[in-house]
């Protein structure tokens, strides 16, 4: 594998088990992020390199923070979506189960998440899984999670293998969506007054790009020019994409063989209507 970029890549943390959800916070100087198998919340203090944590009992796939308030948080915790409120100590509080998914389906669990910008949260499940394949396949949705939909998520894209990164435009009128399994990104129209998604069409396969990466793609990011950082899982490696150009402009070698998730520093994600209600 080739590496075009000159970018420093510094360790932050001790390695845990299966890093994921990442999510700066200005306010307070913390990085958040997730060990999944293990139920940890962690936060990095950038001024101190101090890391705290909370464990939650299950698999936490996903932690956003409050834009209003910095000790609150949607996580994801099994098929659950969970507020919670957390003052980067030991301790910790549940203050509501937001919304449950796929309950027809004991074996499913949630894998990423994100917010839109009218706050509207967009949670991917995937089928039950050993040492990472696949063994319930296609059985995995993209759920789309307003104050409306709490009690009955709409499943945006299904079916879904592994559910992972998604990203929208500046514009906000397109959103890019990763299934692991497919390797591939696959772009939608995004309707932002309805949520809805429209007309696929896959911008990224990995096959295309044999000659210059390995692994499959995981989390990924959108930067300020409408470029997507996609995470390789088995590649070792975070790429800048150019879905215009359909052209990888940087390969970024990372020090850790299975690259889950990435996430561009900026402010707060934007706060699930959820915490509203």
């Amino acid at each position: 594998m080739s590496c075009y970029s000159g970018a420093t890549v510094t360790q932050l943390t001790d390695p845990v088990d299966h890093g994921e959800g990442p999510a700066w916070d200005e306010r307070t100087g913390a990085l958040y992020f997730v060990d999944m198998f293990n139920g940890k919340l962690n936060s990095y203090n950038i001024h101190t390199g101090e890391v705290d944590h909370i464990t939650l009992q299950g698999n936490l796939t996903l932690a956003i923070p409050s834009e209003f308030d910095t000790t609150e948080f949607v996580v994801g915790l099994d098929k659950r979506v969970l507020k919670i409120q957390w003052n980067a100590q030991q301790s910790f509080d549940v203050v509501r189960v937001v919304s449950t998914v796929d309950e027809d389906k004991p074996r499913n669990r949630l894998n990423d998440g994100k917010a839109d910008r009218n706050g509207r949260l967009w949670v991917g499940t995937m089928g039950y899984d050993i040492a990472g394949e696949i063994i319930d396949v296609d059985c995995g949705s993209l759920y789309f999670i307003s104050n409306e939909t709490a009690e009955n998520p709409v499943a945006a894209v299904q079916p879904v293998n592994i559910s992972n990164g998604m990203a929208w435009n500046l514009a906000n009128d397109k959103f890019y969506f990763i299934d692991t399994t497919a390797d591939q990104v696959t772009e939608y129209d995004f309707d932002n007054t309805l949520g809805a998604l429209s007309n696929p069409r896959v911008v990224f396969d990995v096959s295309d790009f044999a000659d210059q990466i390995t692994g499959h793609p995981d989390g990924m990011t959108i930067d300020a020019n409408d470029k997507l950082w996609i995470a390789l899982y088995g590649g070792g490696a975070v790429i800048q994409f150019d879905p215009i150009e359909n052209k990888i402009l940087q390969i970024i070698s990372i020090p850790a063989t299975y690259t889950t998730s990435i996430k561009k520093v900026e402010n707060v994600n934007h706060l699930p209507e959820v915490f509203l209600s």
